[in-house]
Protein backbone atom coordinates (compact mmCIF):
# COMPACT_ATOMS: atom_id res chain seq x y z
CA UNK A 1 0.00 0.00 0.00
CA UNK A 2 2.53 2.52 -1.10
CA UNK A 3 1.37 6.08 -0.68
CA UNK A 4 -1.39 5.14 1.75
CA UNK A 5 -1.88 7.26 4.84
CA UNK A 6 -4.06 4.73 6.67
CA UNK A 7 -3.70 5.26 10.40
CA UNK A 8 -1.36 8.24 10.19
CA UNK A 9 -3.82 10.74 11.66
CA UNK A 10 -4.13 12.47 15.03
CA UNK A 11 -7.30 10.48 15.76
CA UNK A 12 -5.58 7.14 15.15
CA UNK A 13 -2.45 8.04 17.11
CA UNK A 14 -4.40 9.35 20.09
CA UNK A 15 -6.72 6.35 20.22
CA UNK A 16 -3.85 3.88 19.99
CA UNK A 17 -1.77 5.65 22.64
CA UNK A 18 -4.68 5.73 25.10
CA UNK A 19 -5.45 2.05 24.40
CA UNK A 20 -1.77 1.16 24.88
CA UNK A 21 -1.72 2.89 28.26
CA UNK A 22 -4.86 0.96 29.23
CA UNK A 23 -3.21 -2.28 28.09
CA UNK A 24 -0.19 -1.54 30.30
CA UNK A 25 -2.41 -0.72 33.28
CA UNK A 26 -4.52 -3.86 32.82
CA UNK A 27 -1.40 -6.01 32.41
CA UNK A 28 0.27 -4.62 35.52
CA UNK A 29 -2.82 -5.12 37.66
CA UNK A 30 -3.31 -8.62 36.27
CA UNK A 31 0.19 -9.56 37.42
CA UNK A 32 -0.56 -8.02 40.83
CA UNK A 33 -3.78 -10.11 41.01
CA UNK A 34 -5.95 -7.01 41.43
CA UNK A 35 -9.21 -7.47 39.47
CA UNK A 36 -10.45 -3.92 40.07
CA UNK A 37 -7.29 -2.39 38.56
CA UNK A 38 -7.45 -4.86 35.67
CA UNK A 39 -10.99 -3.79 34.80
CA UNK A 40 -10.02 -0.14 35.16
CA UNK A 41 -7.34 -0.76 32.53
CA UNK A 42 -9.93 -2.43 30.29
CA UNK A 43 -12.13 0.66 30.62
CA UNK A 44 -9.17 2.83 29.55
CA UNK A 45 -8.69 0.57 26.51
CA UNK A 46 -12.34 1.08 25.51
CA UNK A 47 -11.96 4.80 26.17
CA UNK A 48 -9.14 4.89 23.62
CA UNK A 49 -11.51 3.58 20.97
CA UNK A 50 -14.20 6.07 21.89
CA UNK A 51 -11.75 9.00 21.86
CA UNK A 52 -10.37 7.90 18.48
CA UNK A 53 -13.86 7.69 16.96
CA UNK A 54 -14.85 11.05 18.46
CA UNK A 55 -11.74 12.70 17.01
CA UNK A 56 -12.45 11.08 13.65
CA UNK A 57 -16.00 12.47 13.76
CA UNK A 58 -14.53 15.90 14.59
CA UNK A 59 -12.52 15.80 11.36
CA UNK A 60 -9.12 14.72 12.69
CA UNK A 61 -9.20 11.30 11.04
CA UNK A 62 -8.63 10.16 7.50
CA UNK A 63 -11.08 11.85 5.10
CA UNK A 64 -13.76 9.66 3.57
CA UNK A 65 -13.74 9.15 -0.19
CA UNK A 66 -17.16 9.36 -1.79
CA UNK A 67 -16.43 7.25 -4.84
CA UNK A 68 -13.40 5.07 -5.32
CA UNK A 69 -11.80 5.66 -8.69
CA UNK A 70 -10.69 2.45 -10.42
CA UNK A 71 -7.22 2.38 -11.86
CA UNK A 72 -7.08 3.32 -15.52
CA UNK A 73 -5.93 0.52 -17.80
CA UNK A 74 -2.59 0.95 -19.49
CA UNK A 75 -2.94 0.82 -23.25
CA UNK A 76 -0.35 -0.98 -25.29
CA UNK A 77 0.87 1.33 -28.09
CA UNK A 78 3.79 -0.68 -29.43
CA UNK A 79 3.33 -1.15 -33.18
CA UNK A 80 -0.01 0.68 -33.29
CA UNK A 81 -0.61 4.10 -34.72
CA UNK A 82 -2.95 6.49 -32.96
Amino acid sequence: MAGSSHGHTPAAWTGVIIAFIGFCVAGAFMVMANPLGFWAGMVVIALGGVVGMAMRAAGLGQPKTLHAQPARPVRETVGAES
